[in-house]
């Protein structure tokens, strides 16, 4: 989740893609709350140990020796990573990375940050990685601001993991009579400040201007959560996110009475692990691991833990995004 150039994506193509019902399950210990979360058990302790753990020699050694991977993320993106009731952290990604640190003999220290600061902490160097529902995107491997078109850093690689659309949902009962995104001239969008669903609202916006119809208002939020929140509240009329998402609040929020998914998902692209450019060993180390999974049935296990065999991948490609 920064700038246009940091989504969860960026660019237009209307590909339609399905993603199942979600199912909450899992569970990663979070010790305290706020920018420094450490997600302890990731990986390492209950995993192989770096002389055991078959693919540990592919990592750059400074990571080897310190054992762990620091991983910058939005922990508030349920059913990709979040925190349950009692503060622990679950989810898709945390699954992945407590199987991927077994694979690499390390562990992988989740640190909650807003989804904007996530590809400036890896070029400062805070992170080793990013993985929380980042699209990849052209933009973000070259680090070109997707508003301006300028180049405002020098980008980062992906190693795909899964592959998702976006949504459009409302209030339970109160669509407000939108199907399709050319419906919401008129209307008022609350939206996760810089995702891509947030590039979709501003493209519609300036699609309803340029065709005379009344304005998109698309108001921006920190957290989808605080999105859907002023949605709840009459605020807005809808809310965007990608597809699994979106799918998860509505089953959830009010015992599935608060939300209703209206439209078919759009705009299907890769989620990536993101990494700072020129750090190619551990990227590469990233890709071995993600595929193990995909070739020893782990990732399988994963995804249908969570509902979302729609999403699923076969190749763990690295800059697959366009």
């Amino acid at each position: 989740m920064t700038a246009s150039t940091t989504r969860r994506t960026t660019a237009a193509r209307s590909r339609i893609a399905a993603v199942g019902a979600i199912a909450v399950a899992g569970a990663l210990l979070l010790t305290g709350c706020g920018d420094q979360t450490k997600n302890k058990d990731s990986g390492g302790e209950d995993g192989a140990s770096k002389s055991t753990a078959p693919l540990a020699d592919k990592l750059p050694q400074a990571i080897r020796d310190k054992g762990v991977i620091k991983v910058g993320s939005d922990i508030a993106y349920a059913p990709v990573e979040f925190k349950d009731d009692s503060g622990k952290v679950v989810g898709i990604d945390p699954d992945l990375a407590e199987a991927m640190g077994k694979q690499l003999g390390v562990k992988f220290e989740f640190q909650n940050a807003t989804f904007d600061t996530l590809i400036g902490g890896l070029a400062s160097k805070r992170y080793d990685i990013a993985m929380s529902a980042m699209t990849d995107t052209k933009d973000r491997q070259e680090g070109i601001d997707g508003d301006t078109g300028k180049k405002v850093g020098a980008g980062v690689d992906f190693v795909d993991y899964f592959t998702a659309g976006v949504s459009l949902y409302t209030n339970k009962g109160d669509t407000k009579g939108i199907k399709t995104w050319d419906d919401l001239c008129g209307k008022t969008m609350a939206v996760q400040r810089n995702t891509f669903s947030h590039d979709l609202a501003k493209d519609q916006a300036k699609k309803c201007t340029d065709a005379g119809k009344k304005p998109l208002k698309v108001e921006e939020f920190d957290t989808n959560p605080e999105a859907e929140t002023r949605m709840r509240s009459k605020g807005a009329d809808v809310v965007s996110a990608d597809f699994p998402i979106a799918a998860y609040s509505v089953k959830n929020s009010g015992g599935g009475k608060y939300f209703e998914i209206v439209g078919d998902q759009v705009e299907a692209g890769p989620y990536g692990i993101a990494v700072a450019k020129g750090n190619n060993e551990l990227r590469d180390a990233l890709q071995a691991a993600v595929q193990a999974l995909i070739d020893n049935g782990e990732y399988k296990k994963i995804i249908e833990k969570w509902g979302v065999e729609d999403g699923a991948i076969t190749e763990a490609k690295i800059n697959g995004g366009s």
